[in-house]
């Protein structure tokens, strides 16, 4: 006999993308061997609890079971069991990485020693990843042995920057969440599809499906752009195109000094000198300025005295504003620019290398803009300043400070015009003023730029002032008040012709006037041709009926395999239809032996119905029928015996039930009643079904589909799963 050593193994790790037995979101679900230490929890493991919170201190603030801050260390104290703890340990790992998650929760299998743990992710190689290094610090933690933290922090870190959304997307993706609008994330970057079908929007960051190309281009070409909005009467700095270094100076001095040097296809301000003066500096800030465009044409402007500003356009309104400031560094004597940058500007707590952080960390070697600025001054990196003496950084290039509430209305107008002159939905708007607060004209300002996909971030987390709420200003401007950018959804969730049904439903909804798509068993289909044979009663048909922008309603069919694996491909749904709790017998490799588990598993379906949606459950199963309970829209019941108490009480509730008398499906609704036809109208093989054609009936009718339009659909269905029906 062999002794169980004191380990975690990991024996199965799954990604359940959609709504599951666990939570609404997307989770990864692993299953765990904890060996011997079955026997030993956390109260008998010595240095254990110390350990934990040495590396992590952040686990006072998961609450657990108990409810409140320091919950989970309580129970760490008291003693809880090693899974409970490894789920702990990897949600604390996501959120030191960057990647906040707080959901996880832990079950016991019947097995001795081995659970189920399930953990919230927002990317699944994170949620992978932060598994494995949890593990390894959980086992260091017992065995009391070394971790190095940071190096594996370092690694999530990077996983997170390069696999997550930015946080621009993730701003207006959670806005939209906010509002009850679904969002499905289409490459492994920034481009979201928020909403389904034919109710979708997209974004990529800044950006939307109502960008337009034209806009953008017209954005890229400053000269272009300044000529359109001079044309309109918004106020531009004096200036042209140049291609030399030689006509830059020459028109430097036709202009007047000082001037500005700029890309003439740039964005984002790179490649933008300020403030010249000698010819050495206009020539040089040429060649940068040649350099960090896409072409050799650079734009020589008058420059204009004041701080530069960026002001966030959404549809016709200023949503945000921001001040640049300038940065300077003051001599010791002794240190170099490169120390005193180090040491006067880095250690800004704002300022950072990923996009977390409102302000870029200062590379005074690496920065072509703070090289040029430098050599103005007779200085490089190396150069040591005198104690006391100021050195210019960088001129106003940092948007960091928030002015959104102090913006005068008359450049608000500007601001908004130069977006609609320019075409964009989404604008960031350049302008130099010495005072926001005043108009333009009274200062000599003028607008510099319009930059389509602006970045977001310096006005959701500014350097000073209030973050403003640029994701909703977003969402709102994609879709109305009244949209939730959802389309109709069924879900039929059994083993008893949940095909059928799902089938039926969806030539029901398309004899309705609707696009209509099904994702079953025997295939996809869209408006009742058979796009796609073979199994399709999974997660990835489902997408493909979702970011499908011409359908209206879709009908998925599902199976407690298929929700065990992968979860539901929706994230709410306007019906769930529950027909039957069977099949637990196959399930015995996911430790689901007898029917109360088949509950658990299958109740999933009901809790995605929204609120204004609809459960239709079979009332001849007394446990289907008990789901109606978690609903948290109304319930149709469909039985073939009319006298049947769930029946009977539900009716005399005044709801809706569809039952067989004489032969003939009905739909009642409290006393009323409608005859809708004789199942002997139907073909023999859909008469010979009868509960499957009420389950249909019913989430038909949930829809609004009329009577009529349902006998209809019934009489003309072909149910030959390989023919359009």
């Amino acid at each position: 006999m062999t002794t169980k050593k004191k380990d975690i193994s990991i024996l199965r790790v799954n990604h359940l993308r959609g709504p599951n037995i666990w939570t609404y979101r997307p989770v990864i679900e692993t299953w765990l061997d904890i060996g011997a230490l079955e026997d030993t929890p956390s109260n008998m493991l010595p240095g254990l609890y110390d350990r934990l919170i040495t590396w992590l201190p952040g686990l006072i603030e998961h609450r657990c079971g108990v409810g409140e801050r320091g919950g989970f260390l309580e129970r760490l104290r008291e003693g809880t069991w090693s899974g409970h703890i490894l789920e702990h340990v990897v949600l604390e790992l996501q959120n030191l990485a960057g990647m906040r998650t707080g959901f996880g929760q832990t079950r016991s299998t019947g097995v001795t020693g081995v659970y189920k743990m399930a953990f919230r992710t927002r990317e699944e190689q994170v949620g992978r990843t932060a598994l494995t290094i949890a593990r390894d610090l959980l086992m260091a933690a017992i065995e009391d042995q070394p971790f190095d933290l940071e190096t594996q922090l370092g690694i999530l870190r990077d996983m997170v920057d390069a696999r997550c959304l930015g946080p621009s997307t993730a701003s207006i993706v959670d806005a939209a969440t906010n509002r009850g609008i679904p969002s499905l994330r289409l490459t492994d970057g920034n481009l979201v599809q928020l909403g389904h079908g034919a109710a979708q929007r997209r974004i990529w960051t800044a950006e939307t499906d109502r960008t337009s190309a034209i806009a953008e281009s017209i954005a890229s070409d400053k000269d272009l752009t300044k000529t359109l909005l001079k044309a309109c009467g918004v106020p531009v700095p004096e200036g042209c195109i140049v291609r030399s270094a030689e006509e830059a100076w020459e028109e430097a001095q036709d202009i007047g000094l000082p001037v500005v040097v700029k890309p003439y296809d740039g964005n984002h301000g790179r490649g933008v000198s300020l403030n010249l003066m000698t010819q050495a500096d206009v020539e040089a800030a040429y060649h940068l300025a040649a350099r960090k465009g896409d072409s050799k044409s650079v734009i020589v402007e008058r420059f204009i005295a004041g701080d530069e500003h960026r002001v966030l356009v959404v549809g016709n309104k200023v949503v945000a504003a921001g001040k640049g400031e300038s940065l300077w560094i003051k001599g010791d004597g002794k240190s170099t620019v490169q120390q005193l940058v180090d040491t006067q500007i880095n250690t800004d707590p704002r300022r950072g290398t990923t996009e977390e952080f409102p302000l870029n960390i200062i590379q005074p070697a690496v920065a072509a803009e703070v090289i040029l600025e430098l050599k103005r001054q007779g200085m490089d990196a190396n150069s040591v300043p005198q104690e006391n003496q100021k050195v210019l950084i960088q001129l106003n290039g940092n948007v960091a400070l928030d002015v959104t509430d102090i913006i005068h209305p008359d450049v608000a107008y500007a601001a908004t015009l130069a977006a609609r002159i320019v075409g964009l939905d989404i604008a960031g708007v350049d302008l130099v003023t010495e005072d926001i607060s005043r108009p333009l004209t009274e200062q000599r300002g003028a607008i510099i730029e319009v930059n389509a996909s602006p970045g977001l971030l310096a006005h959701i987390k500014p350097a000073n002032g209030e973050g403003r709420d640029v994701g909703k200003a977003i969402v709102d401007h994609l879709f109305a008040e009244e949209e939730t950018g959802r389309i109709q959804i069924v879900g039929v969730a059994g083993t008893r012709n949940t095909d059928l049904i799902s089938r039926l439903i969806g030539g029901l909804l398309n004899i309705a006037g609707k696009e209509t798509g099904v994702a079953s068993r025997q295939g996809l289909y869209l408006n009742k041709r058979l796009v796609t044979d073979g199994n399709c009663a999974n997660w990835e048909a489902g997408q493909r009926l979702l970011i499908n922008r011409s359908v209206e309603a879709a009908v998925f069919e599902t199976n407690a395999r298929a929700l065990l694996t992968d979860g539901l491909a929706y994230d709410k749904c306007s019906v769930g239809i529950v027909t039957d709790f069977d099949g637990h017998e196959d399930l015995s490799e996911f430790y689901i032996t007898d029917a109360e588990q088949m509950r658990k598993i299958m109740r999933t379906q009901v809790d995605v119905v929204l609120r204004t949606g609809t459960a239709v459950l079979n009332a001849a199963i007394p446990a289907v029928a008990e789901l109606a309970e978690l609903c948290d829209g109304k319930v149709i019941f469909y039985a073939l015996d009319e006298h049947l108490d769930t029946l009977k009480a539900h009716r005399a509730a005044g709801e809706r039930v569809v039952f067989i008398r004489d032969n003939n499906i009905v739909l009642a609704s409290g006393a009323e009643e409608t005859a809708l036809l004789p199942l002997s109208s139907l073909k023999p093989t859909k008469a010979a079904q009868p509960e499957s054609i009420m389950a249909a009936v019913a989430g038909a009718w949930a829809l609004d589909v009329s009577p009529e339009l349902i006998g209809a659909g019934l009489r003309t269905f072909d149910s030959s799963p390989k023919t359009a029906y």
